[in-house]
């Protein structure tokens, strides 16, 4: 096998090494975005409930009040 033969194969496999490399990152990459959608979503819900929380404790401190100045 001569020099060049040699070069050449050695180009290649680095060439399928990167190939393979950057299958592997789109695969990780694809499965870290996913993961992100999914920790968006379900902050989104978090927050959500976190507002429903509070506008019940509210409501139920305003009544909390109204009671107490009705009994004054």
């Amino acid at each position: 096998m001569s020099a060049l033969e040699q070069s050449l194969l050695a180009i290649s496999e680095r060439v399928d090494r990167l190939l393979d490399l950057c299958r592997s990152l789109q695969d990780e990459n694809r499965s870290l975005r996913t993961s992100q959608e999914q920790l968006a979503n379900e902050r989104a819900q978090l927050l959500a409930r976190n507002e429903q929380a509070r506008s019940r404790v509210e409501a139920m401190i305003m009544r909390l009040k109204s009671l107490e100045q009705n009994q004054v």
